[in-house]
């Protein structure tokens, strides 16, 4: 989420006192303010995905795109497959909510990848990162297309920017720092992810050699300019709040003093507050299909 990788959104815990009701509302919010994303990815597939009969979104979260999902694709059964009950109960409720129809199934990715049955159109957003072996998780995710299906993976695009160089405290520049120091927690986390192999991340190439024929990656823009509305603040502060705990001593004390000022609610420096907080996001969507007879 933080990222411009999607990733600090907490797929990787599987903690008994784990906040997950905190993580749900969280996810959900950001999932909202990038509806226009969302919105743009599914007007997209669209086109490229002709009236699929199941379709799968893997590490669905709270289900916000598995709901996009039966929005855009009335007539399939659309699947969210997860391995938190917490987050899924969340998507279940939502689907409600919506008026939409959606099947969960709890399932420990990637070692159920093969217990999700067969599809026309697999998303997932977010979730290879985690994976050690990101081209083993795909080669699995391949194997469960109908011929002519499409596996949809949202991976790469830009970080998201949300303030000036210049925020009038600290040093200028915060975004940046917290860029490098966010790039150099996700090698190691990578490092240290079970089964974890460097790949080059081509994802285009790593679809190809899953036996797929890449159709097209497209990068779609959030564009939120300042002054902003409340929800996407408490997005961005949630964020941050998250950043500082999980890059610790990557970063400096000036800097750490700052964002404990831009996350603190009462402080008119805060996101909650300034005048010049924004959200500028890119997300890249690869797309591939399976060849064979439809």
């Amino acid at each position: 989420m933080g990222h411009g990788h999607g990733h600090g959104h907490g797929h990787g815990h599987r903690d008994d006192d784990y906040d997950w009701a905190s993580l749900g509302e969280t996810l959900e919010r950001n999932a909202e303010v990038h509806r226009d994303f969302l919105d743009q990815a599914m007007d997209w597939l669209r086109v490229q995905v002709d009236e699929p009969a199941r379709v799968i979104d893997v590490g669905s979260g709270p289900g916000v795109a598995a709901c996009a999902l039966a929005e855009t694709f009335g007539g399939a059964e659309v699947v969210a497959a997860d391995r938190s009950p917490e987050l899924l109960a969340l998507a279940a409720k939502r689907a409600a909510r919506l008026g939409v129809e959606i099947t969960t199934i709890k399932a420990d990715l990637p070692a159920a990848f093969g217990d999700l049955g067969p599809a026309d159109l697999i998303w997932t957003s977010g979730v290879m990162h985690h994976i050690g072996d990101q081209q083993d998780a795909l080669n699995r995710l391949a194997a469960l297309l109908r011929p002519g299906g499409v596996l949809a993976v949202v991976e790469g695009g830009l970080p998201m920017r949300f303030l000036p160089r210049d925020i009038g405290i600290g040093r200028p520049g915060l975004q940046s720092r917290l860029e490098a120091a966010n790039d150099a927690w996700f090698s190691d986390m990578r490092a240290g992810l079970p089964g974890s192999a460097r790949t080059v991340e081509d994802w285009p190439a790593m679809l190809a050699k899953a036996g797929l024929m890449p159709s097209a990656s497209r990068t779609f823009l959030l564009d939120l300019p300042a002054p902003l509305d409340t929800e996407p603040r408490l997005m961005l502060r949630d964020m941050l709040v998250h950043q500082r705990e999980m890059l610790g001593d990557r970063i400096d004390a000036e800097d750490h003093a700052v964002i404990d000022r831009l996350v603190h609610d009462d402080d008119r420096e805060s996101l909650l507050w300034r005048p010049d907080a924004f959200v500028l996001n890119a997300r890249t969507v690869h797309s591939a299909r399976r060849l064979g007879d439809a």
